[in-house]
């Protein structure tokens, strides 16, 4: 099971700030494009973190990982 938080805009869209999924042995990449067709929402721009360490696409995740979404965001 891996836990994946969800921030700004992302959390608004799927109505929650937390998801878990069955989803070990895939990468970051897989784990995008999945949530991407099913919430219906791009990734494209967001920064990902891995066990609070930022991670790219190619990165393997393993059961118990915590995954977060962070989109960019404005302030003033």
């Amino acid at each position: 099971m891996i836990k994946i938080l969800l921030f700004a805009r992302l959390q608004e869209q799927v109505g929650k700030s937390e998801l878990r999924v069955q989803y070990s042995g895939q990468t970051v990449g897989e784990l995008k494009e999945m949530l991407q067709k099913k919430y219906d929402f791009l990734l494209d721009n967001v920064m990902v973190a891995v066990n609070e360490e930022y991670a790219f696409d190619e990165e393997k995740l393993s059961e118990n990982d915590v995954v977060a979404f962070i989109p960019p965001v404005s302030g003033g």
